[in-house]
């Protein structure tokens, strides 16, 4: 299936919302998903700010970022504005399909790093 922007977003909205009580609202223009309604776990972007990519910005534990790049500096890369607070980004528009399985997985990872507690035990309760 093509990866348009349309179905990138779709499939990630499928697995961010799938987690306990997450939410979406617009984000400084863009789709972005919380924790709770409260607390921001990733956004997506379309050439936000005039880049070059279309990706998804994830909340990120310390030195995954560093690690992510480090091993894969094509698809990942550190977000203007949230990069400093250990946020990465995730480019979706490479050649090859994003790897849905890893997508999912970082961003279960984004949201367990910012839910309430209670939220966190939902998700391992699941």
């Amino acid at each position: 299936m093509a990866r348009t922007e349309r179905h990138l977003l779709g499939r990630l909205r499928k697995i961010a919302l799938a987690l306990p009580e997450a939410s979406e609202r617009l984000s400084h223009g863009t789709p972005a998903w919380f924790a709770g309604d409260k607390r921001q776990f990733a956004s997506f972007a379309n050439h936000h700010h005039h880049d070059e990519h279309i990706a998804i910005w994830l909340a990120a534990p310390l030195g995954v970022q560093e690690a992510l790049i480090e091993d894969n500096p094509e698809r990942f890369f550190r977000p203007p504005y949230v990069g400093v607070r250990g946020w990465v980004g995730v480019r979706l528009d490479l050649p090859e399909d994003p790897d849905w399985d890893e997508l999912a997985e970082l961003l279960e990872d984004a949201y367990r790093l910012v839910a309430p507690r209670k939220l966190v035990a939902a998700l391992h309760a699941r």
